[in-house]
């Protein structure tokens, strides 16, 4: 079984019991284990860590996007944090029995899960990226978006 380690950066670090629901979701999905929630009330960010395989990661991924897009409304944000969504980052690393081109079309394939899903556009950086300078992601990140917000669906409500 190949374990792959994926590192989900969302954009709520004060609301303990929204930043709960959300590794609900993941821990909802089974092959998916949730190995840590770390939040920073400053940067108003957290990091949700979990580790699988490719198939249940990205069933955990989509299932973390709807709940966070559900409970996180960047018209009203703040934090010391660029963000560029209610999840910013999401990105996959090889543990074991995986090879980093297995995460790089994990992440392409999440990406377009999500863009289909979710938004109108979504963007892939690092290795996953086709564009040389969204593989320099460290240096380019955290230039702020005003109009994110705006481009992403909401859920449908029952």
């Amino acid at each position: 079984m190949a374990i792959i380690e994926c590192v989900p950066n969302i954009s709520e670090g004060r609301r303990a019991g929204v930043v709960s629901s959300i590794a609900d979701a993941v821990r909802r999905v089974t092959g998916a284990r949730l190995l840590d929630v770390s939040s920073d009330a400053s940067h108003n960010r957290s990091v949700i860590t979990m580790a699988g395989d490719a198939a249940p990661l990205k069933t955990a991924v989509l299932a973390l996007f709807d709940a966070a897009i559900a409970a996180i409304d960047l018209r009203t944000h703040t934090g010391e944090h660029p963000r560029l969504g209610a999840v910013d980052v999401v990105p996959f690393v090889p543990i074991e029995g995986v090879t980093m081109e297995a995460c790089v079309a994990l992440a392409k394939d999440t990406a377009q899960a999500v863009a289909e899903r979710f938004v109108k556009t979504s963007k892939t950086s690092g290795e996953a990226s086709s564009r040389g300078w969204r593989q320099r992601w460290p240096a380019t990140a955290g230039r702020p978006t005003t109009d994110r917000h705006r481009r992403i669906r909401p859920p449908a409500r029952p």
